[in-house]
């Protein structure tokens, strides 16, 4: 393992000026041509079999160690944000309104190195181990459309890592978390229909707005009198448009709101109980109404299996205090969930925070950067982790 740690050492400067030229020329959603090309073409120097267009942009390298033994698949996310970036680094991004603020640059190259690694351990792999680049992870999600385009067979996939450069965790430090770790995501789109009149007349209409606030007044009381407390579950309408001017009585509103929870079966009563207050109110009122309903990510859920395999293999990289068991859950989502939905893995956290760096900013934020020394230590911890998993599955 120490020659593993040699190996990592080895590739740090050229994995950070790959993270450095990703965060310089972003790309989002699944426009990812520069970036695709440019993990393809690596991954085609360093030998491996290479498919690209998976999941529209995706890119997937297998490397093939010994073929009777397991498949290992890690995955990289490669999407950045539709913001502008507030950062004064030397590799800022170039593009406007595009800005790598959720730590997938960091992504991408760890996996990259991991790349690096494996192509000088070929022979020594007692099974194969399939790289996974994705697209769109910040929406509309590469996730399940890779998996449709077969990324998980030929050969088939045992079980599946991934991480997250994570700012709440500091750098030096990783967090795992067997079973929930993400919330599921839902969007809910509501319109409340009336029928418009004189603001001096009320009676004469059917008031959108007054059915809209008891609508959103009502759905806030979901999660605090029909979910069980000790489930977590966030039911937030973000956006209300409706109205025209002070004296006229509004025959439309229309609400947009986010939908979480962290079970299958909270995130089908969330849903229910939405639909049952609408129809509800909107009948009370004498108003119509249409919903639109969107279910996105499942909610995230661990293996244990693999999460301790990891966070053993994490240990050794960074020591037992340095390997923090994560005790509360996030209500923001991850398509890494549909991976785990297929086979057993985990996903886990590599902190990024460095306050003596004035590194502190929050994910989604224009100043977002993280520590590049926690770099070698996501190679590090997937390597280990791959190889181990293989000598168990042999």
């Amino acid at each position: 393992m120490d020659y593993i740690k040699k190996l990592v050492k080895k590739y740090e400067d050229e994995v950070i000026e790959i993270r450095r030229d990703l965060h310089k020329h972003p790309e989002v959603g699944f426009d990812l041509d520069r970036t695709s090309k440019k993990v393809a073409d690596k991954l085609k120097e360093l030998g491996f079999e290479v498919k690209t267009n998976i999941g529209k942009t995706g890119v997937v390298g297998l490397i093939r160690g010994d073929d009777s033994g397991a498949t290992i698949a890690l995955r990289a996310d490669m999407d950045a944000l539709p913001m502008n970036e507030s950062t004064d680094l030397d590799f800022a991004s170039v593009e406007e309104g595009k800005m790598h603020a959720c730590g997938h640059d960091g992504h991408t190259a760890i996996l990259l190195g991991v790349a690096m690694v494996l192509a000088e351990i070929k022979d020594e792999l007692k099974g194969n181990v399939k790289l996974i680049f994705q697209p769109a992870e910040e929406g509309p999600g590469g996730a399940e459309p890779m998996i449709e385009d077969g990324v998980m067979k030929n050969p088939e996939v045992d079980a599946i890592f991934g991480l997250h450069i994570w700012l709440e965790i500091d750098a030096g430090k990783v967090g795992v978390k067997t079973g929930p770790l993400f919330a599921s995501i839902d969007e809910v789109d509501i319109k409340i229909k009336g029928d418009s009149a004189h603001g001096a007349s009320p009676h004469q209409g059917v008031d959108a707005i007054a059915a809209a606030a008891e609508v959103i007044n009502s759905l806030q009381s979901i999660v605090s009198r029909k979910i069980n407390p000790i489930d977590s579950a966030v039911v937030t309408i973000g956006k209300i448009e409706g109205g025209y001017v002070r004296n006229v009585i509004a025959d439309k509103v229309n609400l947009e709101g986010t939908v979480r929870a962290l079970n299958s079966e909270v995130r089908k009563q969330l849903e229910e109980e939405i639909y049952k207050k609408v129809k509800n109110i909107s009948s009370a009122s004498d108003a119509d109404y249409e919903i639109e309903y969107r279910h996105l990510y499942p909610p995230l859920l661990n293996d244990e299996e693999m999460t301790d395999l990891v966070k053993n293999n994490a240990i050794e990289v960074m020591n037992s205090e340095n390997v923090i068991d994560v005790e509360e859950p996030t209500m923001g989502g991850e398509d890494f969930a549909y991976f785990l939905k297929k086979v057993p893995g985990t996903f886990f956290l590599l902190g990024g925070r460095n306050e003596e760096k004035g590194i502190t900013a929050s994910h989604h934020n224009t100043h977002f950067t993280f520590d590049e020394d926690i770099i070698v230590d996501g190679v590090e911890i997937m390597i280990r982790s791959v190889l181990d998993f293989l000598e168990r599955n042999e």
